[in-house]
């Protein structure tokens, strides 16, 4: 999203997608490093430092007795860093990821458990206390704790439409190419399925209005699927409005937790998480309605799962049916609320959360300006390669390798994670980090005629494009955007989704990469969706191969010398024109604008058969396994169990689909699952006498 009369999100670590922020560079050390830098805005007192692995025993006895103690520790335990702390006045020790038995074990596996938040007087000098702390043997890794802070004005002029103003003028629009849904909006949001006939006003000569086919491929796509409630997209933003009527049937639900209960009732670390976490204020109470909440992350959401068919508002790419709840699930990961934004720690704490509470998809409109961003434009140039964004922010890169490598599930329609993110709004011909990291996928942004959008960073980094809008290049010099809302409907080539207007429920224009990415999270969580109706499993690496397979490409529109004629401060009526040079983008805008009918087409036929999984149950205990899940129209079939060792392990089948597995003694041994139509397939069962017994504590 970007920041002229309509949202342009500018983020420090930021909502990238709309960026002009004033994020500084901090370079962590380690052992033996002697020259330190921080951010002019790193918290003062504050260190984030990563043991070595030799330290773990030591650590987790100072864990217990934290436990012991209400969880506030102090010290370490280890003498040389104690001593360290004494000197900095440390009064603060805390274990960064908090402990879940349930995924402790993985949590140990990728290190994640030797990163810790230590706290001393804050009139210490930063630098020294770094330099003291990274000589210590036991220490691999010091950084900063940065505060994320946006740096948009936050009182620019938005454009929003209210229920009323939609089903108006969708009564007088023609000529639509018909649709799965009758919801009003939908024939706006042109990023679905463009006609080429959209009247976006113009005054500028040379553009070429919109493009036939220049969309995502919904009405193709939603033919085959429309969504489906197993696929969970966790936002990282602002806080989606829950309450929202075109989204609250599509937000994800943490059944074992409530409202304002006061207690961690799954004993995943967090307290009250009913529908995501509040990271900013560490808090399970998602928020919207702040003086300075944009209604970013609620847009967002928008993109990817409205819900369809409900005759309201807009669609989802992914919103379902119109049967409420049959759109994939938004999980609320705040990252910022009102004028604040969450620190690197808790950023960290997001993703990791996300992956350990089922989400397989990471929404990420945010990152770090690109390298090349125009300093005398109020810029303020992020990294520029992997290794340095890598050195710079090692806690960001782990948590996001913990996302990529363990959301999922080997039994389920993915193995890893997809963490997409925007590539930045700087002009800039590189990428935004983390977004550029080669493990996620990032997302350019097109105007609606398969051209960059003025804004845009592009690059060899890019993996993949799709529409974002771009106001710049179709809106009218020096008239604003509400008028023209009410005057012509369909505003200038950008993108309508859910919004909110001072805390209640409405509708909005945005552009930016901020809101190309969503589409590309968007196809993903339909493809996926798609995945699990065919009862096909994929790799995290092999999806995204297809994803970007699935496009349409826009480099042949980029050569012969075009040049695409756009106005920067477009809103000013003395706004002076620049030009693209549309050579300069080509192999550089990613492998084409992301085409959810592709997809869905490309689905069919890869992947593997979803397998069964393996049992572990303890003696005089039943896991109980839902096998319609496994099969192609699962639902539908009878189901014959039988185990090799009944003296082991006993199985039954209740209510026709649920396979249960009782443990009898310590031992192994085999089930072999036959539906009525189908393929068999057998599955180990392994009976303990204590199950979850991972002796980590």
């Amino acid at each position: 999203m970007r920041n002229r009369f309509l949202y342009t999100l500018l983020l420090g670590l930021a909502l990238t997608a709309c960026s002009d922020h004033e994020q500084a560079e901090q370079t962590p050390v380690s052992a033996g490093d002697t020259e330190i830098r921080f951010p002019a805005d790193v918290t003062a007192g504050e260190l984030i430092i990563k043991f070595k692995p030799e330290m773990t025993e030591i650590l987790d006895r100072a864990l217990t007795r934290a436990a012991r103690n209400g969880g506030v520790s102090t010290r370490s335990g280890i003498p040389s860093t104690d001593e360290i702390l004494d000197i900095l006045g440390g009064y603060h020790f805390e274990r960064i990821f908090p402990a879940d038995a349930k995924n402790e074990e993985r949590t140990r596996a990728a290190g994640l458990h030797l990163w810790y938040l230590v706290k001393f007087d804050k009139d210490t000098d930063l630098k020294e206390a770094a330099q003291r702390i990274s000589q210590l043997g036991e220490i691999s890794k010091v950084q900063g704790n940065s505060h994320i802070k946006r740096a948009y004005k936050t009182d620019a002029h938005r454009v929003y439409v209210n229920e009323s103003a939609l089903q108006r003028h969708a009564a007088t629009r023609t000529g639509r190419a018909s649709a799965t849904f009758t919801d009003p909006g939908l024939i706006y949001q042109w990023h679905y399925n463009n006609t080429g006939t959209y009247d976006f006003e113009n005054q500028n000569p040379l553009n070429n209005g919109a493009v036939e086919g220049c969309d995502v491929g919904c009405y193709e796509a939603w033919k085959k699927c429309t969504g489906d409630p197993s696929i969970i997209v966790a936002v990282l933003d602002e806080g989606v409005m829950l309450t929202h009527p075109d989204l609250k049937d599509n937000i994800w639900v943490n059944e074992g937790e409530e409202f304002n209960a006061g207690k961690d009732a799954d004993n995943n670390g967090y307290v009250d998480d009913k529908h995501g976490y509040n990271f900013v204020e560490n808090s399970g109470n998602i928020t919207w309605s702040s003086e300075y909440d944009t209604g970013h992350g609620t847009h967002v959401a928008g993109t990817i799962a409205a819900m369809n068919g409900n005759e309201v508002g807009v669609c989802g790419i992914a919103g379902g049916n119109g049967t409420p709840g049959s759109g994939v699930k938004i999980m609320a990961c705040q990252v910022f609320a009102g004028d604040a934004g969450v620190t690197l720690t808790a950023e960290a704490k997001a993703i990791k959360y996300a992956a350990d509470n089922g989400a397989v998809i990471l929404q990420c409109s945010w990152g770090y300006n690109s390298a090349d961003a125009n300093i005398a434009e109020g810029f303020s140039p992020g990294p520029a390669t992997q290794k340095e964004w890598e050195t710079t922010y090692p806690l960001e890169k782990e948590a996001l390798d913990y996302f990529i490598h363990n959301a999922g599930s080997p039994n389920g329609v993915i193995e890893g994670g997809l963490a997409i993110f925007a590539a930045g709004n700087e002009y800039a011909g590189i990428p935004a980090y983390p977004g550029a990291y080669s493990k996620c996928v990032t997302v350019s942004s097109t105007a609606a005629d398969f051209t960059p959008a003025s804004y845009t960073n592009y690059g060899v980094e890019i993996d993949i494009c799709a529409p974002g809008g771009d106001t710049e290049y179709y809106a009218a010099i020096g008239k604003e955007s509400p008028e023209f809302w009410e005057e012509n409907g369909p505003y200038a080539g950008s993108i309508l989704s859910t919004m909110m207007k001072n805390g209640t429920p409405a509708y909005g224009y945005m552009d930016g990469t901020s809101m190309a990415c969503p589409h590309v999270s968007g196809v993903a969580a339909l493809g996926l969706s798609y995945a699990v109706k065919l009862r096909r499993h994929f790799k995290a690496s092999e999806f995204i191969g297809l994803l970007k397979e699935s496009v349409k490409p826009v480099d042949t529109w980029y050569g012969g010398g075009k040049k695409k004629t756009y106005y920067r401060n477009h809103t000013s009526p003395g706004a002076s024109p620049a030009q693209l040079e549309l050579s300069k983008y080509i192999g550089k805008m990613g492998t084409g604008v992301a085409n959810a009918a592709l997809l869905l087409n490309n689905i069919e036929g890869n992947g593997t058969e979803m397998k069964v999984p393996n049992v572990y149950v303890a003696e005089n205990t039943t896991s109980t396994t839902n096998l319609a899940y496994y099969f192609v129209d699962g639902e539908k079939l009878t189901y014959t169990c039988t185990s090799s060792d009944a003296n082991i392990a006993k199985v039954t089948v209740v209510n026709g689909t649920l396979m249960e597995v009782t443990g009898i003694a310590t031992g192994t041994a085999r089930i072999t699952v036959k539906p009525s139509v189908g393929m068999e397939q057998t599955i180990v069962v392994t009976v303990r006498k204590k199950a979850n017994d991972n002796g980590w504590l």
